[in-house]
């Protein structure tokens, strides 16, 4: 596997890990990440990883990028997972026109945030559309300058389709103001995300704050060869940095931890050493399956389009990476025993962030049975990969 020299924005996350660790409580209670530490994010350039260098942005390396959102992510799931939805929507930028994506980006501090699924309707009109619809998800929408939303595009209020049963759809582009949210994140775990929805109602969008990742990017870049893949290689980068957050958790448990009726440290107890050995194993092969196949699928992007098999492999490491992470976690939870139940102990908070991360729908199951299919020869049934 290709190494990447390392990168002071790396060293950047790592650095602010203890203060976000210390925060995690402050950050559940709220339900949203505070002013503060969103403005400290985006003064590092968390939310300019993906951005095109033309465009101001770092344009890292996927692998350099995954790095990063572990490294915060291992210190507080909902810091990390934020950080991630504003780096990976900012890769909108590249598709953009170059006017558009300099307003967009025209705040030093800007952060792009919203919902991919093409849950609204576009009705088209002269110039643009005229746009309704209402997304979940919608994670850091309180701190957002601007916000993406997928829609269906209609003509007449009718549905368009590019071909049979796959209708037309494209990401618009709206300004926060014009955009609605509503208080709806009471969920079990990634609580300090402020996931709430957002919704607009008819508003129009002009015809250059639209666009499709499947068409080809304005900013022509090996990094833009694969935005499906680039958009799901971050969640797994959460869910591997809190399975690395919940082992620790664990060790440093089992070190302290004396089982009263056995009269010995919990560490010594065969069942916790399996669990931590299968545990560790599980983190580190689909963290190093992950990085194989990001750096395969770049060089092909630094060559030429990427082929369906490659971003059938990326997409296949990502939802591994983050089914795999999650076993690791309940492995360790299990054998953490009694403190692990209780809201105070990180252990808890990790078991409930990882499996909200793993029902987002770029990570879910049924991306396992399309991957599958391409590797047995069947056309993806989605133009998604």
């Amino acid at each position: 596997m290709t190494s990447l020299p390392p990168h002071p924005l790396l060293a950047t996350a790592v650095e602010l890990a203890p203060r976000l660790s210390a925060r995690a409580a402050e950050f559940e209670s709220a339900r949203r990440l505070p002013p503060d530490v969103i403005a400290e994010f985006a003064r590092a350039g968390f939310f300019r990883m993906l951005i095109p260098e033309a465009y101001g942005g770092m344009e890292l390396h996927p692998a350099l990028s995954f790095q990063v959102i572990e490294a915060l992510s291992r210190a507080d799931g909902a810091a990390g997972w934020c950080a991630m939805i504003g780096a990976s929507t900012g890769l909108a930028t590249a598709w953009l026109t170059e006017s558009v994506a300099r307003e967009v980006l025209s705040s030093p501090e800007a952060l792009i945030g919203g919902v991919a699924a093409p849950l609204g309707r576009a009705e088209r009109v002269e110039g643009g559309y005229r746009v309704t619809g209402r997304w979940s998800w919608a994670s850091a929408g309180h701190h957002c300058h601007w916000l993406v939303g997928g829609a269906v595009v209609t003509e007449g209020g009718n549905p368009r389709f590019v071909r049979e049963g796959i209708p037309e759809t494209r990401l618009l582009v709206f300004p926060a103001q014009s955009v609605t949210l509503h208080d709806t994140w009471f969920s079990m775990g990634l609580r300090g995300t402020g996931s709430g929805d957002m919704e607009v109602k008819d508003v129009f969008v002009r015809e250059d704050h639209a666009f499709s990742l499947l068409m080809p990017p304005r900013v022509s870049r090996p990094l833009y060869g694969f935005p499906f893949g680039l958009l799901s290689h971050a969640i797994p980068a959460v869910a591997l940095g809190i399975a690395r957050r919940a082992i620790d958790e664990l060790i440093t448990l089992a070190r302290q931890k004396t089982v009263l009726v056995e009269r010995r440290l919990l560490a010594a107890r065969p069942s916790v050493q399996e669990a931590v050995a299968e545990a560790d194993a599980e983190v580190r092969a689909a963290r190093a399956l992950l990085l194989e196949v990001l750096h395969a699928t770049f060089d092909e992007a630094t060559k030429g389009p990427v082929s369906m098999r490659a971003r059938a492999d990326l997409r296949l490491a990502a939802t591994h990476g983050t089914r795999a992470a999650t076993r690791a976690v309940d492995r360790v939870y299990e054998a953490a025993g009694g403190p692990a139940v209780f809201h105070t102990h990180p252990l808890q908070r990790c078991f409930r962030d990882i499996h909200t991360a793993t029902q987002h729908a770029m990570v879910a199951r049924p991306l396992l049975e399309i991957t599958g299919g391409v590797l047995l020869g069947f056309d993806p049934p989605l133009p998604t990969l």
